[in-house]
């Protein structure tokens, strides 16, 4: 059976394998870098689909309009338990502050944020190693070409086989590249957009517990 498989692609060659094999020994690390990308971008994108449904803007508002009336331990129970980002930052500033409430808050939105931005580092490294993998691609196959010369003199195929490595390896590199700025840059956006949520959350809770007094927030959030 293998013996038959491997006959049939010999006479019936891949147009992709052709490809990429053109495009000579640099493909492969272009290879793993573009599975990389893809996978990155097929798991951020399923994160934030899941992240959207667990949004409860409706139970933020209730929340804010208990701590604006004083009453700290009900936003506390509403925002327990939930799994809206902004809900999470709010219990952890009433239920887990360490010197103030501020601090609280700022932690929580950061660990927020860090869970937003992850792989986003990743992404970036791969819009620039893309490119980059695909000049190198470049250079080997405009030296295998200078080389084909040397020793073949100006043979047609051989010199037209380094250009085409080139080339080759040149297009994969830039269209990486490509396919993870656009998601790149959507989900910078997304996690810009979380950052700004968070904060003005945040600075709500601030303007609120400072108009009901230090004294006044500390015993609600013990009683909560």
């Amino acid at each position: 059976m293998l013996l038959l498989l491997a006959m049939t692609t010999a006479k019936h060659p891949n147009p992709v394998i052709d490809f990429f094999i053109k495009g000579g020994p640099i493909m492969y690390p272009i290879l793993v870098v573009t599975l990389v990308g893809v996978m990155v971008v097929i798991e951020r994108m399923i994160w934030w689909l899941r992240e959207k449904s667990k949004r409860e803007p409706e139970k933020i508002e209730k929340v804010f309009a208990s701590i604006e009336t004083g009453d700290l331990k009900q936003a506390s129970q509403l925002a327990r338990s939930s799994q809206d980002p902004v809900l999470r930052m709010i219990w952890h500033g009433l239920n887990h502050y360490h010197a103030s409430m501020e601090g609280a808050l700022a932690v929580a939105s950061g660990i927020e944020v860090q869970r937003a931005s992850r792989f986003l580092p990743v992404m970036d490294t791969i819009i620039t190693l893309g490119p980059l993998l695909g000049l190198l691609g470049t250079v080997t196959g405009i030296m295998g070409a200078f080389n084909a010369v040397s020793d073949k003199g100006l043979d047609p195929s051989a010199v037209s086989a380094g250009i085409g490595e080139a080339l080759i390896a040149t297009a994969v590199g830039l269209g990486i590249a490509m396919l993870v700025l656009i998601p790149y840059n959507f989900l910078q956006s997304r996690v810009e957009k979380l950052k700004f949520e968070l904060d003005t959350a945040a600075t709500n809770i601030a303007v609120m517990t400072e108009a009901l007094g230090r004294d006044k927030v500390d015993a609600a959030v013990r009683g909560a």
